[in-house]
């Protein structure tokens, strides 16, 4: 027993070391030790590795990338539940705002001024002021050349994205950091839906009534500060939220300005084709597409080769989207859009601002309503006196002269027909010498006193002496005035010294008649300037403006009455039959009798068939008109008429700067007969309503009886006389 017990030892250690190659015994206590030895034998291994003392992950590596691990999970911590919240939130923002949105159809005229459509005599439009409104278009109704223009161009992914692109943002960062500009200056990425926030202010209203102007209203709605950005993109993805994609571009294509106070694209393509939105054809599309990154800088009434330019690129956008096939592309680009003639006139210029500034305010400056207004202006005439001006100005005047000219042009009734306030033609807003520069009318006053001395009952034939002539002036001392020419010529009529413009002649009249008769006449034909008081009157010393002037002269053509010029035939509101204004211009009351006109008339065309007017005269045509040149010809002006057509020309220099080497009968009248050259052509020539004076019969004189001679001799010659008759 004692034995067989302390034999069992060294089993324990044959069993824990096997001889090679011998085999493990077999059941089941065997399994049960080899199952319990092997989980022992690895134990060690593990807690080595863990003490860093193998490759298992422990040491200073593993030490690191647990650190790593535990800073990677805060942070992760940190962002999910910040982003959560943030996305709460957001979707807390883009709730309320989405609960503030009206009805889509309600956003696409959100104009704070009306506008104002101008028609010529002829119903045609020529112009537009304030901010025009075409009428809605939808993404149905306009033109689908015009609709992929404007996705290729601003926003190609626009159904895709979800109001907000962020990788259009990060593009545009990227582009403004390698053009050396901040993240945010320059290109914004901004989708069209953000671009549509900005437009509607993010639903802010503008108020007038706070005292914040128009314009720092938008400054203010284009604002593109980092929480203006962040407000944006939440007005944005509420929009998407709210409205179909193609309400956004509705809205969208409605309410952008795209120059020459057009808003929205059916506007901008009346205003620059003079066609619908629906009819436009890709370079047109291409056209209006290009004004939406800069609608000043690219508007075609500005620079057409440059919007022309732009239109082409955008056409290559369009190819490469897809929108155009090449043979689509190569004929837009081989023909690019072109401006209608309406809009080629750059928006009727001189005239249109005149009728804008003669007209009531609250119809035309600042309307709230949309405008039609139909006016006097003949194109034809309009475009005859630019040509005119042009031409003279190339032909006649040393180049780099700074000189300048007006002309207007108008009927008998004062309905004008044509005017160019200046040299600069394409204009808007511009200084407007026809309506707006007082210069002194020098001798083309004259005819007023003439008028006065007619009405007077004086003939045109009769006399007056020219000669070295004085008056004392209260105040002033003794003035004598001289003629142009230095010279005297005698005993003249009336009509030759309006003919040769004679300045003693013309003051003795008007000392003859009355000066404040003169000033009457004058006042009543309409001219409202401040009329001298001093005999220098008769000399055109007072200061009046193209257009009074003109319509004074207007007033002898019609027979004697006076005239208002005008513009203005009717106005009334968009798609409304009513007119709500008429004309307030035309004939009004009776200023001399019509005999004593038609007298002057006969006088004024020996000014231009005989005197100092000839480089007026039109062939065929009876011209009467007037020459005036002031002291030291600071001022050229001649005035005339046709049968039909009353025109009056001034030059001179803004500064009042003298003119050289021009008179009124020089380059005025030239310019004067270059207009009604074109004004007349294809008119059949009529006479001018004009009587000549008659001649006056001679007075027969009291014959002188001879002395009665009673003598012899005498008899009988006196009964010789009886005889013979003699």
């Amino acid at each position: 027993m004692t034995d067989s017990r302390r034999r069992k030892g060294p089993l324990v250690a044959d069993k824990r070391q096997p001889r090679r190659g011998g085999k493990t015994p077999a059941g089941k206590g065997a399994k049960t030790t080899a199952k319990a030895r092997k989980p022992a034998a690895r134990k060690p291994a593990r807690k080595m590795a863990r003490r860093g003392g193998g490759s298992g992950g422990g040491g200073i590596g593993g030490a690191i990338r647990r650190f790593f691990r535990w800073i990677f999970g805060l942070i992760w911590g940190f962002v999910w539940r910040v982003g959560m919240v943030f996305a709460l939130i957001l979707a807390l923002a883009v709730g309320l705002t989405y609960s503030t949105l009206p009805a889509a159809n309600t956003l696409v005229d959100g104009r704070a001024r009306g506008s104002v459509t101008m028609l010529d005599r002829e119903g045609e439009v020529f112009a537009w002021r304030g901010d025009q409104f075409g009428g809605v278009i939808t993404v149905d109704t306009v033109s689908p050349h015009l609709k992929n223009a404007i996705i290729a161009t601003e926003d190609k992914r626009f159904y895709r994205h979800f109001g907000v692109s962020p990788r259009g943002i990060a593009s545009a960062v990227r582009i403004n950091l390698s053009e050396g500009r901040g993240p945010l200056s320059g290109h914004g990425g901004s989708t069209i839906t953000q671009q549509t926030a900005k437009l509607l202010c993010l639903g802010e209203p503008y108020e007038p009534e706070t005292g914040q102007t128009e314009a720092e209203y938008e400054t203010q709605c284009r604002a593109g500060t980092l929480w203006r950005k962040a407000k944006e993109a939440v007005y944005a993805m509420a929009m998407e939220v709210a409205y179909t994609k193609d309400e956004i571009l509705m809205i969208y294509m409605n309410r952008a300005f795209l120059g020459a106070g057009a808003r929205g694209f059916e506007a901008a393509s009346q205003r620059y084709f003079g066609k619908s939105a629906n009819e436009v054809d890709p370079a047109e599309a291409a056209m209006l597409a290009g004004l939406l990154v800069a609608p000043s800088r690219y508007a075609p009434t500005n620079d057409l080769d440059r919007a022309q330019n732009r239109a082409a690129t955008i056409v290559r956008l369009m190819e490469e989207q897809g929108y155009l096939s090449k043979d689509q592309a190569d004929y837009a680009q081989a023909h690019p859009a072109e401006l209608s003639e309406a809009a080629a006139a750059r928006a009727g210029g001189y005239f249109a601002d005149w009728v804008m500034a003669s007209g009531p305010e609250f119809f035309t400056r600042n309307t709230t309503e949309d405008v039609i207004i139909r006016t006097t202006l003949d194109q034809r005439i309009q475009t005859s006196a630019e040509e005119a001006l042009k031409f003279i100005f190339q032909e006649k005047v040393r180049p780099g002269s700074k000189a300048q000219a007006a002309i207007v042009v108008m009927s008998a009734d004062g309905a004008v027909r044509g005017m160019v306030g200046g040299r600069t033609l394409r204009v808007n807003g511009a200084f407007n010498r026809a309506t707006q520069a007082l210069r002194q009318t020098g001798s083309a006053f004259k005819p007023f006193v003439y008028a006065t001395a007619l009405e007077m009952g004086y003939s045109p034939l009769d006399t007056v002496v020219d000669e070295p002539y004085c008056l004392t002036v209260p105040g002033s001392g003794q003035w004598c005035p001289k003629n142009y020419t230095n010279k005297h010529y005698g005993r003249v009529t009336l009509t030759h010294a309006l003919k040769d413009s004679l300045n003693v002649p013309a003051v003795k009249v008007s000392e003859a008649v009355g000066r404040d008769k003169v000033r009457h006449v004058a006042s009543e034909f309409g001219i409202d300037s401040d009329l001298d008081a001093g005999p220098a009157l008769a000399l055109g010393t007072s200061e009046s403006t193209l257009i009074e002037m003109t319509g004074a002269y207007a007033g002898i053509l019609n027979g004697g009455s006076s005239v208002t010029p005008y513009g203005l035939i009717e106005l009334r509101l968009q798609g409304e039959d009513s007119v709500m204004m008429g004309s307030e211009g035309g004939i009004g009351e009776r200023v001399i009798q019509e005999e004593a006109a038609r007298q002057l008339t006969w006088m004024m065309e020996k000014v231009v068939t005989e005197g100092s007017g000839r480089r007026a005269a039109l062939p065929g045509w009876q011209v009467a008109g007037k020459t005036g040149t002031t002291q030291a010809a600071r001022d050229a002006w001649f005035i005339g008429f046709t049968a039909n057509y009353v025109t009056g020309v001034w030059m001179g220099y803004d500064d009042n700067t003298p003119l050289t080497g021009v008179t009124g009968g020089g380059l005025p009248a030239e310019i004067w007969h270059e207009t009604m050259m074109r004004v007349t052509e294809g008119l059949e020539p009529e006479p001018l309503p004009m009587t000549a004076p008659a001649r006056p019969e001679p007075v027969a004189q009291p014959r002188r009886e001879a002395p009665r001679d009673n003598s012899l001799g005498g008899a009988v010659n006196e009964l010789l006389r009886g005889i013979f008759g003699r």
